[in-house]
């Protein structure tokens, strides 16, 4: 069975971790977007811990956070300028602990920019659908399957053949 191909759009990026109005660190971290999961954005950052944090929300919350400030509850991001530099606050809560990430605006924009570009707002379900229209024309055929069964080596004889 044929599988239709689904894009990843993938950045890695340092962004900044900020532990106290007066300190921060450099994390690591990666964005990516499948088209599979069209209306999902993901962030991966590789903090010291043993496994990577990673957060899925909404493309068109990170979009809309490059502008203005949106979101509520467990993800609200924000523009601003941090000195000198044009980045997006990500404000993250979970049961485990909360987060403050600047990230880079520029970045995260380009990387938003290709996102869009292969899948434009609005046109998710489309994409969606058109993937699910190709694996059931690119699937086989229950006659295909058939085909395929009766090619095959026959089931064992009980007849065990002549007696040597």
């Amino acid at each position: 069975m044929h599988t239709p191909t689904h894009t990843e759009v993938v950045r890695d990026l340092d962004v900044r971790l900020v532990l106290s109005p007066d300190r921060g660190v450099d994390v690591p971290a990666r964005l990516t977007y499948l088209t599979a999961d069209p209306y999902a954005v993901r962030f991966t950052f590789h903090t010291c811990s043993p496994a990577p944090v990673h957060w899925t929300f909404a493309r068109e919350l990170l979009v809309e956070g490059v502008f203005r400030p949106c979101g509520q509850g467990d993800v609200r991001l924000w523009p601003t300028k941090v000195d000198g530099r044009n980045v997006v606050c990500l404000a993250l809560a979970s049961p485990d602990g909360d987060a403050l990430i600047e990230a880079p605006a520029a970045a995260v924009s380009a990387w938003l920019e290709r996102t869009m570009r292969l899948v434009p707002p609005g046109r998710e379900t489309t994409r969606q659908e058109l993937d699910a229209a190709l694996e059931r024309l690119l699937a086989p055929t229950v006659r295909e399957a058939c085909d395929d069964l009766w090619a095959a080596e026959p089931w064992p004889s009980e007849d065990p053949g002549p007696e040597a």
